[in-house]
């Protein structure tokens, strides 16, 4: 028989086996004509260990491929010679696999592992750490986000890959949670390394992936999830926080440093999104607080339309407006004859079946392009969300007279509280949108024109007073010097009313509140000029 050599763990298959450092070693150590090389996880139980060559063949280093790989681990080598190689021969399965080291993401380990560690901020740190305790030169490193059910512990890399760093995807994920370590040539490589990344023989496995565990979900019924971030304790590295439906299929998270720890919306309001734990200790009022956001995934679910509510009280285009409005968005909802912006803005709130609702005003008509696609955004705090307006008497382009999408919690919040200023919108947290939605025409008769500008004009003039912008300047000027149409005098005379009386007012904020009563205004208007119409 034959020297045999092994490298290694003990294979225990002949007295008379003999440790070798290398296939040159071995040769050194080579008593016989050829001498076999064996390692301890090949199966050897039918192997003829008697096998010698053809006289052609005497010259070649035989290779027997196991079920994984051409090249298995076992070989019957010349002591001399041997450069060519023949691997016309039939599989060596392999048995068993090197040991397994588990890394415990919080979840606990649900596989057999010889060593265990718990994961730290990112796997280089976390590997180095436990790889310094192992003995073995290989070994698995299992993650417990993963199921390794049919997961195959035989596999190994060809004999030309024995020092990669060989990574195994986490579903669709190509940096996933299993990798194949050459321990010493590993903690070598990484002794100055900053990102696991940047490990220069890095193989990423084709073909074999390992399913990472479902995701939890977590739901939540406010307007926000930040408030449930806040309240979940988090055992697992990634949560599913959803409000109206979870994602069956959720992308799959990085997890090989904090920068790729992304919170993951897969919907275009961001209420279902997949969050990281680390993002629990960054954010404030926002998930936006947190760096690491990937909004790649959101064309995944199609997010719930907002209802669309049209508010009216005595407009004379009313009834117009909102055929057209109807015809156009039958989902469309009215509220009509509500005395008192934040009276009519709740009653649209309790008719609305949403969380926020568009608010579409009486004297504006709904731009050809504006379709009411726009959703909130979950994972800021609840907000009002303005559109622009295009007047069609001065030409001014804002958020006045705009379509409004309105948080229905944010207005009853305003309104039980009776503390808001003296633009009713601006009292609650609120984001422009710079998109036209309407066009305003307000110029129906001598008291709507006037009635709109006045009241305007004197909140321009009131913000003014209290911090002067370019913008305010400009859009209080034009209110006072520029109209067109039939009633144009009346804008200019109901805007430079309205300055001047917020200014006979000493500023004084409880009198100037009064212009949002239309009662109010109708007597001031009658008092100034008479019942014109």
């Amino acid at each position: 028989m034959f020297d045999i050599f092994y490298s290694g763990t003990k294979p225990n298959l002949f007295a008379h086996e003999q440790r070798a450092d290398s296939i040159e070693h071995a040769r050194e150590l080579s008593r016989t004509r050829y001498f076999w090389w064996t390692n301890y996880l090949t199966d050897y139980t039918e192997h003829d260990f008697l096998w010698e060559p053809v006289p052609w063949e005497n010259d070649q280093t035989h290779v027997w491929p196991s079920q994984h790989q051409t090249h298995g681990g076992t070989m019957l080598v010349p002591t001399t010679g041997g450069q060519a190689v023949n691997y016309n021969h039939t599989v060596l399965s392999r048995h068993t696999g090197v040991p397994v080291v588990g890394i415990d993401h919080g979840t606990g380990i649900a596989f057999a592992c010889k060593y265990s560690t718990r994961y730290i901020s990112d796997y280089l740190g976390t590997l180095r750490r436990i790889l310094h305790k192992v003995t073995e030169e290989y070994v698995w490193v299992a993650s417990s986000v993963c199921d390794y059910t049919e997961f195959d512990w035989t596999w190994h890399p060809s004999e030309w890959q024995q020092d990669m760093l060989h990574v195994f995807a986490s579903d669709d994920q190509k940096f996933g949670d299993t990798f194949y370590v050459h321990v010493p040539t590993f903690l070598k490589k990484t002794e100055s390394l900053k990102i696991l990344e940047w490990f220069d023989t890095l193989h990423f496995v084709k073909n074999i992936t390992v399913p990472r565990l479902p995701v939890p979900t977590v739901q939540y019924t406010e307007d926000t999830v930040v408030d449930a971030v806040w309240r979940h304790e988090f055992t697992d590295p990634v949560v599913q926080f959803y409000r109206y439906a979870p994602c069956a299929t959720t992308p799959t998270i990085n997890l090989w440093q904090p920068t790729t720890k992304t919170v993951v919306p897969v919907i275009a309001d961001n209420s279902t999104v997949i969050v990281p734990r680390e993002t629990k200790n960054s954010i404030q009022d926002q998930i936006y607080d947190y760096p690491y956001i990937d909004k790649t995934c959101r064309k995944w679910i199609e997010p719930e339309l907002q209802d669309i509510v049209f508010i009216s009280y005595d407009e004379p285009d009313a009834d117009t407006n909102w055929a057209v409005l109807h015809k156009r968005f039958p989902r469309a909802l009215r509220v009509h004859g509500v005395s008192g912006m934040e009276l009519a803005l709740e009653a649209a709130a309790d008719v609305a079946k949403t969380p926020w609702y568009y608010a579409v005003f009486a004297k504006t008509q709904v731009h050809e392009s504006f379709d009411f696609s726009f959703v909130p955004d979950y994972m800021q705090q609840p907000k009002h969300y303005i559109f622009n307006a295009c007047n069609t008497v001065n030409g001014l382009e804002y958020g006045h007279m705009g379509i409004i999408m309105y948080n229905s919690n944010g207005i009853r919040s305003v309104n039980r509280a009776g503390e808001f200023g003296l633009d009713y919108t601006m009292s609650f947290p609120n984001e422009s949108i710079p998109l036209l939605s309407c066009l305003g025409s307000f110029d129906s008769t001598a008291y709507h024109t006037w009635r709109t500008a006045f009241r305007e004009a004197g909140k321009l003039a009131y913000f003014e007073s209290v911090k002067p912008t370019v913008d305010g300047a400009y859009r209080l000027d034009t209110w006072c010097t520029k109209a067109t149409g039939n009633y144009a005098e009346w804008c200019l005379k109901g805007a430079r009313d309205g300055v001047e009386f917020v200014e006979s007012s000493q500023y004084e904020l409880g009198t100037i509140k009064q212009a949002f009563r239309w009662e109010w205004l109708r007597e001031y208007f009658v008092t100034r000029y008479g019942n014109l119409e």
